[in-house]
């Protein structure tokens, strides 16, 4: 049965179901929030969509080395590592560098729509972060353009109410160490916060290091007449050898996976965010005013285009951009109406030079740096107006919708000239505008005081990027790419017994119609950017947590899910090859992710954590001739406190050694190709808190 078949059946036997369940009470209703939905908190049983999220208590506790370590504990998620803290993320989606999703810091995009980099995360303070909410799915009604796969909202720490510090020091096999300091002072709703990150590896496999510093200060200011702001200041600088993920051989992978044939590879990343998010709540309306401000720099040399397109480059953004938004709320049937304005001004440049690489043994141990490829200015601009609105059509249903209109537009100026031939052509200087429109209908209905149903329509779109419209390589033409589409329907259902066990569940079906993909040619290996026709994406997706005994928690992550080309066929050579039909790539139909906590009276307060992660079977090229195995890992972690400011902890990464692949594929011209994952590895370290005397002591996971 299809899923929206499936999913129509499901919401019929809920509203029947409904008529003779006992009608709920609202004040024992869950008072679990979430702020990604609707830009501010919401009681999560009213948000017609799936939302995930990883507590602020939960990221400190799991002390994570990698954005990976929290997010794949969430159902349907898969973020793989691609060296240091790179990744790429699957969500709803084949795991992939395309960009299909939207990452946020409090609310605030950290790029502009033309400037993706799928390593996201890493610019982002993660393990010092108060948490993460992940929607699933199409948001563009409230955030444009780019959330298609989901939106990946990471949000920043309070200042405290009083004064406090704390520090964390973590070693770990490979040279690995990280220091995490942070500290502030409030009163009176006045307050700061300042956190600061350093992290380095030497990397396990050769010339694999990575080093980061990143600072995060926070100001929240409370005024007179309910109105807050709170000031973020965001800093992160990268350096790292970038062949974390240099795939190898199948015989290399299975004998010797420390080897790195692209040593000289490399990527520096400056990225800082500054933004001001002004609120004021007046009765039964609220206006809110987020200026922002953005600079990204990156040099690289890619170590995955070495063997068929050598290069190195330099792309470079800064952005000024507002987020306005006025709620009015009305007291008949809890109705509420939310307006938006999303302004963003975006310039930015690539300059991009051909390279001679030297090969020794299969090695590649040196490089000359040639002729100019690409020297271009392309400048993103975007005027998008929005409108929300909520209405209870009974005590127990709340239906919701929206509409958004997106207004986008390249300036593109080529520096080089127009280039018509070749495997690196350049479109001529020229203007590229979008238009669209996004609509959005949800429902929710309560069952019982803690049992929710909700279903919902989302349509979201995804502007080609600057590098997929004005990198045009060895394509016809790229400046007549179509926006990505995207039509996704799903319905759910999310409960819990007294607080202590809580379950969530969803189907979905999404359709994207004139997907961007980087089809690689099979004979040359040379890849780009093709609007592939339709695909399909069809799941269903479940987390749970329960208590086993008083000390003894269990909780599970799992999905299944199928992501097919319906429509694809591509020219290579003389002939058409279709595709159509079959499964895409990189696309397991099973993520599972399972966690076992005791924490026993002897730890005092520390705990023992189990994880198995299960990443399923997955076809390696779109022909569907190669398929990667799977893999299964097990994690271990552990904490003591040896008295109540002083901790220990320590973690087994991959603890039973299996070898398994972050990425695996397959060309004719290549064979099969895998990028083998981290070995066991341990960490360990010690934590330190102080907090003022004659303050309440601070909450601790």
């Amino acid at each position: 049965m299809r899923i929206a078949s499936l999913s129509v059946a499901l919401a019929t036997i809920a509203f029947t179901s409904a008529a003779w369940a006992e009608p709920p009470d609202s004040s024992t209703r869950l008072d679990e929030v979430t702020v990604t939905g609707l830009r501010e908190e919401q009681s999560k049983n009213e948000t017609p969509v799936t939302v995930h999220s990883v507590s602020g208590a939960t990221v400190r506790e799991t002390k994570p080395t990698h954005p990976a370590d929290v997010m794949n504990t969430l159902p349907g998620v898969w973020v793989n590592t691609t060296g240091g803290e790179g990744h790429m993320t699957a969500i709803r989606q084949p795991l992939t560098t395309n960009p299909v999703y939207l990452y946020l810091e409090d609310g605030v995009p950290t790029r502009s729509t033309g400037f993706f980099n799928h390593n996201a995360l890493y610019e982002i303070n993660v393990p010092q972060s108060d948490g993460i909410e992940v929607s699933k799915g199409p948001g563009t009604v409230l955030y444009g353009s780019d959330a298609i796969g989901g939106v990946v909202n990471v949000l920043t720490r309070p200042a405290p109410d009083g004064s406090e510090a704390e520090a964390a020091v973590t070693i770990g096999a490979y040279g690995f160490w990280r220091l995490l300091a942070s500290g502030g002072h409030g009163r009176g709703g006045d307050g700061l916060r300042l956190d600061y990150n350093h992290t380095q590896t030497d990397g396990w496999r050769d010339a694999t290091g990575y080093d980061r510093n990143s600072a995060t200060l926070r100001l929240d200011n409370a005024f007179g007449g309910n109105a807050i702001l709170k000031t973020v200041l965001a800093y992160s600088h990268i350096d790292q050898q970038t062949a974390g993920a240099s795939a190898l051989s199948r015989t290399d992978y299975e004998t010797n996976p420390t080897r790195n044939t692209t040593p000289i590879s490399f990527r520096e990343v400056t990225a800082a965010r500054l933004s001001s998010a002004w609120e004021r709540e007046d009765g039964a309306t609220l206006v809110s005013l987020t200026p922002y401000a953005r600079f990204n720099d990156m040099d690289i040399l890619p170590n995955w285009s070495l063997s068929y397109d050598p290069t190195i480059y330099n792309t470079q953004n800064s952005s000024l951009g507002l987020l306005a938004k006025y709620r009015r709320d009305f007291a008949e049937r809890r109705a509420r109406l939310v307006a938006g304005l999303d302004l963003d001004h975006s310039p930015g440049s690539r300059f991009e030079q051909s390279i001679s690489p030297v090969q020794v043994g299969g090695v590649y141990t040196d490089y000359t740096v040639g002729a100019t490829r690409y020297d271009y200015d392309v400048t993103y601009a975007a005027i998008s107006p929005y409108l929300h609105g909520e209405w209870s059509a009974t005590k127990n249903t709340r239906l919701s919708g929206g509409v958004r209109y997106d207004a986008m537009r390249y300036d593109y100026e080529n520096q080089l000239g127009e280039l018509t031939t070749g495997n690196w052509k350049r479109p001529a200087s020229t203007v590229v505008d979008y238009r669209h429109l996004s609509p959005k209908l949800g429902l929710t209905h309560a069952l019982a005081a803690r049992h929710h149903l909700f279903a919902g329509y989302s349509h979201g779109f995804r502007a080609p990027s600057e590098s997929q419209l004005f990198r045009q390589g060895s394509a016809v033409s790229t400046i007549d790419l179509e926006p990505v589409k995207a039509d996704q329907y799903e319905v759910g259902y999310r409960g819990s017994s007294d607080g202590e066990l809580s379950y969530e569940v969803s189907l979905y079906q999404l359709a994207k119609a004139d997907d961007i993909l980087n089809f690689r040619n099979p004979v040359t290996g040379l890849t780009e950017a093709v609007n592939a026709g339709e695909t399909s994406h069809r799941g269903v997706e479940l987390g749970l947590r329960m208590p086993l005994a008083a000390r003894l928690r269990f909780e599970a992550s799992w999905s299944y899910a199928v992501h097919t080309y319906e429509s694809w066929v591509v020219r290579s050579g003389a002939v058409n090859v279709d595709y159509s039909g079959n499964e895409m790539e990189s696309a397991p139909r099973v993520l599972g992710n399972t966690r076992l906590a005791w924490t026993p009276a002897l730890l005092d307060g520390g705990r023992l954590a189990l994880e198995w992660m299960r990443l399923g079977s997955y076809w390696e090229d779109a022909a569907n001739t190669q398929q990667y195995e799977g893999h299964d890992l097990l994690h271990l972690r552990a904490s003591v406190r040896l008295r109540a400011d002083l901790e220990l902890f320590a973690s087994v990464f991959n603890l039973t050694d299996a070898q398994f692949a972050e990425t695996a594929s397959y060309t004719v011209a290549r064979g099969e190709e895998l990028a083998p994952g981290m070995p066991r590895t341990f960490y360990a370290g010690i934590q330190y808190r102080w907090r003022a005397p004659g303050q309440p002591a601070a909450v601790q996971p």
